[in-house]
């Protein structure tokens, strides 16, 4: 009797276990697919183009950009540069500065985009008050965000000098041509510029990857300098 009663038992065990693997398979699937889902939220693939399967390569485009001798002592010029909406700041500072270029080594160029979230700060010689907060004088020529007063010092490769920011603002890459004196933008500096692909990035490869994604590359037609 026993013997049968086993037998009996067996195949319903053999059900229930069949079920349970069911559901924890399908558990998993779910969970790997809310993971896989966040991770198309914090990840941008890198561009592709040309044959199927393949990478497109990549470059940053040289650009002749504008004559030193245009440029005025501390007075801020805008550009967009390597996409069509990423915009940029070129300034003779007056006072050689880390990576400037010139004569003088001291012009300089660095992104806009505020690396803390995403506003367009402005250029503030020394002396002055940013519009926003009348109490604060620069010390040096910076930036200062009116956001939320994030601060750079622009003699120092943009380095971090108060408020909310953790980053510096890449640096555009410059070359200066002594016979010309024409300037020319040859890519951008580490970090990444804040809204291309993950914060912070300084990797020169992946540098590269995510800045020239989510717009229009420049070329020296579509090149321009404003007043800022």
């Amino acid at each position: 009797m026993s013997s049968s009663g086993e037998e009996k038992t067996e195949p319903a065990k053999g059900k229930r276990n069949f079920l349970k693997s069911l559901l924890t398979a399908g558990a998993v699937a779910t969970f790997a697919g809310a993971i896989s889902g966040l991770r198309i939220l914090t990840y941008v693939p890198p561009p592709t183009g040309g044959a199927p399967g393949t990478t497109m390569t990549l470059a940053w485009p040289k650009l002749k950009l504008i004559n030193a001798g245009s440029l005025e002592s501390l007075k801020p010029l805008r550009f967009n540069y390597p996409l069509a909406n990423t915009p940029n700041l070129i300034i003779k500072l007056g006072v050689k500065a880390e990576n400037g270029v010139g004569p003088d080594g001291d012009i300089v160029a660095f992104s806009q985009i505020c690396q803390h979230l995403g506003c367009y700060y402005e250029f503030q010689p020394p002396g002055t008050s940013p519009l926003c907060n009348s109490s604060y004088k620069a010390s040096v020529p910076m930036a200062y965000c009116c956001c939320h007063g994030s601060q750079y010092d622009f003699t120092q490769g943009a380095r971090v000098m108060g408020g909310p920011t953790s980053r510096p603002v890449p640096q555009v890459r410059l070359e200066y041509d002594e016979k010309s004196s024409d300037i020319y933008v040859v890519g951008m500096g580490a970090p990444n510029i804040y809204g291309h692909g993950p914060l912070g990035v300084t990797n020169p490869q992946d540098v590269l990857m995510y800045d020239l994604r989510g717009g229009q590359v420049v070329t020296q037609e579509t090149i321009s300098v404003v007043q800022a």
